[in-house]
């Protein structure tokens, strides 16, 4: 690190993010597995960088319109997994969609703790998102900047979700850590037979 000099030749790295997080949706139950084929940044960490190349406008503006998105809170960003990585880890046992990535965890997911938020609704408009036949699936906070960061450094991004609570239904793992367990030997299966 002395030199910070660019590599010649880059090397491009697999990262593949294995965590938790809430379904947005009804019908992906606690202790199922998303995959993220798009991370909705609603964090403005990657618009510090030039991000038009590796960004998805149009699904921007749509989640923009759809959900009346107050500009003071920055403008939302969409980047893309790795196709690559995600055909090596998809099957039928996954869900896939967008996975909304918030700048914290209280208010940004919409809770209520002592502090009024800006738009108590968010969350159903999420919910209720599509662009064609994808939808908001989850809500987290690392996806979208792993992707997009992924995307301009040239390297592979994926990231696996175990559902540990449906907050449209109200429900919650029974066992949270099982459900990460799961996930984590189903990811190393599927990059063994790789």
């Amino acid at each position: 690190f002395t030199t910070r000099e660019i590599k010649d030749v880059l090397t491009s790295l697999n990262i593949i993010r294995i965590g938790t997080s809430g379904s947005l949706q009804e019908d992906i139950p606690v202790d199922s597995f998303v995959m993220s084929k798009f991370g909705l940044g609603l964090d403005n960490m990657l618009r510090s960088y030039l991000l038009d190349d590796v960004s998805d406008t149009e699904v921007e503006e749509a989640f923009i319109r759809h959900t009346d998105w107050d500009m003071r809170k920055g403008r939302p960003y969409i980047t893309s997994c790795s196709r690559a990585l995600e055909q090596m880890i998809e099957s039928d046992r996954m869900f896939k969609g967008i996975t909304a990535t918030a700048g914290g965890f209280y208010g940004p997911q919409g809770r209520i703790l002592r502090l009024n938020i800006q738009d108590e609704n968010l969350n159903p408009k999420m919910d209720s998102f599509a662009f064609g036949d994808t939808r908001i699936t989850n809500l987290e906070m690392e996806t979208a900047a792993i992707y997009g960061l992924c995307n301009l450094l040239g390297h592979n991004g994926l990231s696996l979700n175990a559902i540990i609570a449906n907050r449209a239904s109200g429900t919650f793992s029974a066992d949270p850590y099982k459900a990460v367990d799961e996930l984590i030997s189903y990811t190393l299966e599927k990059i063994a037979k790789s």
